[in-house]
């Protein structure tokens, strides 16, 4: 006998969640291959594309916490491998792939993410060798920003020690390999630039692979180097070890060692050129005389050199008279002078000038007692008039009336009383008195 099953409804979500839980299960940890199209970087952070190869496609998503781990930047058409586990997308009921790790099919990340980065600051112009600038021939003071506990460093500070000892050097410690590397080098970049402390900056590290390397070819240490105002060299690795510092910096040495034998000449090659100026400079010098001295002699035996002899002769002599002639005309002037002042001097002497003095004091003494007995005159009056004005004042003054008993009466606004019809029984008023004030209330009026 045959029993049908009961039958089971299912809603849609129940079933695309049912379905989500059986393919995580099953596919929880993939590895697929396949063309990138319809990528998408999302605001948020998050990765969205496409999949796909000659007869299928699936969606992708990688989250942020995994998409910023990535060392190049996913395009389309670039075939990668990914990495991450099959899940359903319960808002459209759809399959897609929550991607955790991508790498590019044939090439490793590290390069892809290089050739992206060179391609991009190229054509910005940053690689143009019309914008590096001129390392100093003898810079006094050198920059170097690299590990203290690096090889390297040591190179460099023995052959700058074997080249020129007097060159100071300023060392910028930094890490030079791992995830916070670029950001600590490029705070060393920008604290030589600040302080303006030395001439000249080496950024340094000794060999390794490329992702010890990968420090190096950061974008922002990359713009920070090329926005330097201070000569940079980057010494990084071996001589086949390229990174992106290596072509925005001013200067590459091909490895730590050789950015010291660059950056400093030795005493000796100062010395050697310094010689050599010298002898070029004394022959240079020793031609320029002989020339001279042929020059002029041969200029000595032309007559017309003998011509301009004799005319400077006749000048010379024509100059020592009127030298002569302007001496006695000197002498005549100051000789009439001396005899004026002579006669002026004799004239004075017969002029009594203390007797004129002595009258003119007199008249002053004269002057003077006549102002001042005006002026006393003129007090007087002005005094008698004011005490005559200041009588009549206090004789016609309110308060004087006040002194011989008379009163001034207000009313409750403080205006002066002269009629008793404008106050009635209660009103409230006050009497001014010769000294003090009086309030009260009227009774009755007549």
């Amino acid at each position: 006998m045959f029993i049908p099953t009961a039958r089971r409804t299912w809603t849609v979500r129940d079933l695309v969640a049912a379905v989500r839980t059986n393919v995580e299960r099953e596919y929880g940890d993939i590895w697929v291959e396949g063309e990138i199209s319809n990528f998408k970087a999302h605001e948020s952070g998050h990765l969205y594309f496409t999949l796909k190869d000659a007869s299928a496609q699936m969606r992708v998503v990688m989250f942020r916490s995994s998409a910023k781990l990535l060392r190049f930047r996913p395009e389309n058409g670039m075939v990668v491998v990914a990495r991450g586990r099959v899940t359903v997308y319960e808002d459209r009921g759809e399959l897609q792939i929550s991607a955790e790790y991508l790498e590019p099919k044939g090439a490793g990340a590290l390069q892809v993410a290089f050739e992206q980065l060179k391609a991009k600051l190229e054509a910005e112009g940053l690689f143009d060798a019309s914008r590096r600038k001129p390392i100093p021939t003898l810079p006094q003071r050198i920059g170097i920003v690299t590990s203290p506990q690096a090889a390297a460093l040591r190179d460099i500070l023995n052959i700058l020690r074997r080249r020129h000892h007097g060159v100071n050097v300023l060392i910028y410690p930094a890490q030079v390999q791992g995830d916070g590397a670029a950001l600590e080098v490029m705070a060393g970049v920008r604290h030589f630039n600040k302080t303006r402390s030395v001439d000249v900056i080496i950024v340094a590290r000794g060999g390794g692979s490329a992702e010890d390397l990968a420090a190096f070819n950061h974008e922002g240490l990359a713009r920070a180097i090329a926005a330097s105002e201070i000569p940079v060299i980057s010494a990084i690795g071996h001589e086949t070890d390229f990174t992106i510092i290596d072509f925005v910096a001013d200067l590459r040495a091909a490895t730590p060692s050789a950015a010291a034998e660059l950056v400093i000449r030795s005493r000796q090659e100062i010395a050697e050129q310094m010689e050599g100026l010298e002898r070029r400079l004394e022959t240079a010098v020793r031609y320029q005389l002989l020339m001279v001295r042929k020059n002029l002699t041969e200029l000595a035996q032309h007559g017309a050199f003998g011509r301009i002899m004799d005319l400077i002769h006749r000048r010379q002599q024509r100059l020592d008279e009127l030298g002569h002639r302007l001496g006695q005309a000197q002498r005549g002037i100051i000789e009439k002078q001396r005899r004026r002042f002579e006669g002026l001097s004799a004239t004075v002497r017969h002029y009594d000038v203390r007797r004129v003095l002595s009258g003119m004091r007199k008249d002053l003494a004269a002057h003077h007692t006549g102002l001042v007995a005006a002026f006393r005159n003129f007090v007087l009056e002005r005094r008698v008039r004011i005490e005559r004005i200041e009588t009549a004042l206090q004789a016609l003054s309110p308060v004087a009336i006040l002194e011989r008993g008379y009163a001034l009466v207000f009313d409750a606004s403080g205006k002066l009383l002269k009629d008793a019809r404008k106050v009635k029984a209660g009103d409230e008023i006050s009497a001014k008195l010769a000294k003090g004030t009086v309030r009260a209330r009227v009774e009755g009026k007549s």
